[in-house]
């Protein structure tokens, strides 16, 4: 893996004028291409994200563990009322998390996202993203721009490359998933649904053309434009939907509800397929960090995912006063990270080690105590090299912090993407950027 990325770093030193031309032209292609988020094109750097095979298995089998837990949390919360006390959902949203399964897979996709020590293998997880879990769009762009650098075309001389394919997968999965519906149609009608507030994903388009590939009609549709007449869950353009790859997050629809009842009441009555089903929330929470450390959780993990859970996911309490004190957390910002419970693109967290001072820090954490906020321990990044040539023609070499994620399709590693930043937190707040993503052996 150094081998790789020090030869890398060799081919672009030994013709940097030709490197800083090509890596406006990778720029540009991806300013002009699909890789959009919120309207705007990703931020990337010069060099790609390198992982070997032997990195790739790891990951692999350690999310697939990550995975079984996961799934056995889902089943305890539907199945054990006392459990179910730990998460502290509104009542609306418990009646529909304990819906019938109609389908085998609790999980039907999830982008699980942990800090990986790439010297010895270490890792903790950050967060997990279920329905929501974008960004695949991005990753294939992105490789499709780092083809026009020069640095690129000479390292694939020595190296063998390939990437991950996030789409024609995703479509294989959703339909196997499908097939196990207890409402199952031959041809389903599918619907990509989300709130889009006039900003269609490019990435909806991508997935959108997967499904008509693999022989689908599909339609992109704004959740709140459904409407359900006649036990029948009808699309904008005034067709049936059999089935839905649902993309809106559950904290917008429940924000949402009263605009969005024909949704709603068509999965409460299981006239149409929710893929994935409102009980992917139990995981996608982030208190979910906290009631993997709980006793109820222990009771029905076997000793080796007890160890799991203790190696890989920081220390998660609920912000309190008590916690606060507790933990001495206003004079030990360092050790500690806030976030909100429910929420996503990282948005409201707050790092002790970012730059804040103390009364920031302590204005910050005053005033979400008993907010719905949680105080997890601060979990170093692994840092590589990089550089900016795109931006700066003076750039130099520096330090950046990465964040690795995991995208896992009807219980299987399809991916991963990858996340880096200039600052100790990896959000689309600070500095965040994207890099493509490659898989590389000498030939």
């Amino acid at each position: 893996m150094q081998k790789a990325e020090e030869y890398y770093k060799l081919l672009t030193d030994n013709n940097f004028e030709e490197s800083k031309k090509t890596a406006k032209i990778q720029q540009e292609y991806i300013k002009t291409k699909t890789a959009r988020y919120h309207g705007y094109y990703v931020h990337t750097l010069y060099m790609p994200k390198m992982f070997t095979e032997k990195m790739v298995d790891y990951i692999r089998k350690s999310a697939k563990t990550m995975y079984k837990i996961l799934e056995k949390v889902i089943h305890e919360y539907q199945t054990n009322s006392e459990y179910r006390k730990l998460f502290g959902f509104e009542e609306r949203l418990e009646k529909l998390i304990l819906r019938p399964n109609h389908y085998e897979c609790a999980l039907p996709i999830a982008r699980i996202d942990i800090f990986f020590n790439e010297d010895d293998f270490s890792f903790k997880f950050c967060e997990f993203n279920a329905d929501g879990s974008s960004a695949m769009n991005e990753d294939k762009e992105m490789n499709q721009a780092i083809k026009l650098t020069s640095s690129y075309n000479e390292f694939i001389k020595e190296y063998n490359v390939r990437t991950f394919e996030l789409f024609g997968s995703w479509v294989r999965a959703f339909t196997e998933i499908y097939k196990t519906y207890d409402k199952a149609v031959e041809k389903p009608y599918v619907a990509i649904v989300d709130f889009f507030n006039n900003d269609i994903s490019r990435e909806f388009e991508a997935f959108k053309k997967a499904f008509e590939d693999a022989g689908y009609e599909c339609e992109i549709c704004e959740i709140t434009e459904l409407k359900y007449e006649n036990n029948k869950l009808i699309s904008p353009s005034g067709r049936q939907i059999n089935a839905v790859y649902r993309r809106a997050v559950t904290c917008d629809i429940m924000r949402n509800y009263d605009k969005v009842l024909p949704f709603i009441k068509a999965a409460e009555d299981n006239n149409v397929c929710l893929i994935g089903d409102f009980k992917t929330q139990v995981i996608h929470n982030k208190i979910v960090f906290k009631v993997l450390h709980d006793k109820q959780t222990s009771a029905f993990l076997t000793e080796e995912e007890r160890q799991y859970i203790k190696e890989h996911i920081p220390y998660t309490v609920s912000l309190t006063k008590d916690t606060v004190e507790k933990y001495n957390v206003l004079h030990t910002k360092e050790k500690w990270v806030i976030k909100p419970e429910d929420w996503y693109a990282s948005k409201g967290v707050y790092a002790g080690v970012e730059g804040m001072d103390d009364e920031a820090w302590e204005k910050v954490v005053s005033e979400n105590i008993d907010n719905h906020y949680l105080l997890q321990e601060y979990c170093t990044p692994y840092e590589t090299i990089n550089i900016d040539i795109t931006h700066d023609e003076n750039a130099k070499y520096k330090k950046y912090s990465n964040i690795t994620g995991i995208y896992m399709y009807n219980g299987e590693m399809a991916g991963l993407y990858s996340r880096i930043a200039k600052n100790s937190i990896i959000s689309t707040q600070y500095s965040e950027m994207s890099l493509p993503t490659i898989i590389v052996e000498k030939k």
